[in-house]
């Protein structure tokens, strides 16, 4: 039985992950944002954490190295990042975002805020706490490193 019911939530937990992206993106399609929920998930992180090095953005932003590395490369397409030499290791380089990128956040973050907020609707602050503390012990019970 209690097989069964991890398979239930698994899937539940996987359809809604999903439904939540196919949203987003649909509205930053309707919103002609002309970038993916990845790559916002990207310039997001970079702007709370800038020059970090490909692993330490893989690690914050929960993607593999090759999609993260065409991730980047879109965005340094677009101008919103750049990679730049690491200032203390010459063989290595951080991912930077640029006034163009930061321009995008701030001017994007209300409005990809209230698409979010489309998904919290009707769920109390208790709800919410719940729900992170629950993802929280999932993600952390399936830590890489054991």
């Amino acid at each position: 039985m209690a097989n069964e019911l991890y398979h239930q939530y698994s899937l539940l937990l996987d359809r809604t992950a999903r439904r939540v992206k196919q949203y987003a993106q649909r509205c930053f399609a309707e919103q002609q944002f002309n970038i993916t929920v990845d790559q916002w998930l990207v310039l997001k992180t970079l702007n709370n954490h800038n020059d970090l090095n490909q692993s330490e953005l893989a690690e914050l932003t929960g993607k593999d190295q090759p999609t993260l590395t065409r991730i980047v490369d879109l965005l340094c397409k677009k101008g919103y990042a750049e990679r730049r030499q690491h200032a203390s290791d010459r063989r290595c380089f951080v991912v930077h975002l640029t006034a163009a990128g930061m321009a995008v956040v701030t001017q994007w973050t209300p409005r990809v805020n209230r698409i979010r907020m489309k998904a919290w609707k009707n769920l109390t602050e208790r709800d919410y706490e719940t729900l992170k503390r629950i993802l929280n012990t999932i993600y952390n019970n399936l830590e890489l490193n054991e």
